[in-house]
């Protein structure tokens, strides 16, 4: 990895956190402008990088940086009720990157960032899901009408909004 990588990643990293900041809470799982972020770093970072760039993310939370949403931080974090949508970050981020290998080349960047970005929120919904589920205790309806349901619209918009800055944010860095 070279220093621009390095400092694209670092960059991630730290607009990341600060989404995480900028939320509404909306009972067990809060409303934050994640996605969007999340959304914009298959266009700018590599496959391998944008995944070491998540994982960087949680660890960073993991150990006790108040880098999660509301300012928290720790293990706990990962292993309460919406600690499944941040692993499920991760997976989806490897999720992304194995459907942008198999896209064909001659898609274009945004579809092909879109497309990314939407499996990558799939795999973050259902770790999300299934966790909140065994957290909670409750059914899968119940996990999807409180934790999935509210936030499909906006989180629809912000993964084209943030698909779309992030081909061009990448256009100007190449």
């Amino acid at each position: 990895m070279d220093a621009k990588c390095i400092a694209r990643a670092g960059l991630m990293v730290a607009l990341l956190a600060a989404s995480a900041q900028v939320m509404l809470p909306f009972g067990p799982v809060p409303f934050t402008l994640q996605t969007f972020v999340l959304a914009m770093i298959p266009a700018v970072l590599d496959r391998r990088t944008a995944v070491l760039t998540v994982v960087a993310y949680v660890l960073l939370g993991a150990v006790g940086l108040p880098v999660f949403s509301g300012f928290m931080g720790g293990f706990g974090a990962l292993v309460g009720p919406t600690g499944g949508f941040l692993w499920g970050f991760i997976l989806g981020m490897v999720a992304a990157g194995v459907l942008d290998r198999a896209l064909p080349a001659r898609i274009p960047a945004y579809p092909r960032t879109l497309a990314s970005a939407a499996v990558l929120l799939l795999v973050s919904y259902v770790c999300g899901t299934v966790q909140l589920m065994a957290f909670l205790s409750i059914d899968l309806w119940g996990a999807l009408t409180i934790a999935v349901a509210p936030f499909i619209v906006p989180d629809a918009v912000k993964l084209v909004c943030g698909a779309r800055v992030g081909v061009s944010v990448a256009r100007v860095l190449s």
